[in-house]
């Protein structure tokens, strides 16, 4: 099992806020990199996207909104399997979220993969303080 974490960042908003919208799918393209990603489509329990010159992600909704964490699975399509979690702790009004991926992939191809989504995930927890809850 591959683990790879983002950064911790603070969002000045609150836990709740945060979570609604991290749990509609169509918000996660406001999170992704302008121009590095093409064929985005969602409905509100999955999406999917194209990364440039690389895979198709596809990803389902796992969790509920009761759910302490918001946990998105691979999809069909995907090119291994693995969960995006969205950790978010609430602390005195703002929350602190990290993204943490767990995937099933052979060591060759985490070796290609590890660095540029470590990247990805930590341009998306960064935008999530800047887009507007």
């Amino acid at each position: 099992m591959t683990i790879i974490e983002s950064d911790i960042v603070t969002i000045s908003a609150e836990r709740s806020k945060v979570k609604a919208y991290i749990l509609n799918p169509h918000h996660l393209q406001n999170l992704l990199p302008e121009g590095k990603f093409s064929d985005w489509k969602s409905d509100n329990s999955s999406c999917s996207f194209r990364i440039q010159n690389a895979y198709t992600i596809g990803l389902e909704l796992a969790s509920a909104p009761e759910d302490e964490h918001v946990v998105y699975r691979s999809s069909a399509g995907s090119p291994f399997a693995f969960t995006l979690t969205a950790q978010l702790a609430e602390i005195n009004g703002s929350t602190e979220a990290k993204l943490v991926c767990s995937a099933e992939m052979n060591s060759f191809l985490e070796m290609i993969v590890k660095s540029p989504l470590r990247n990805l995930f930590n341009h998306m927890v960064s935008r999530m303080t800047t887009v507007s809850l």
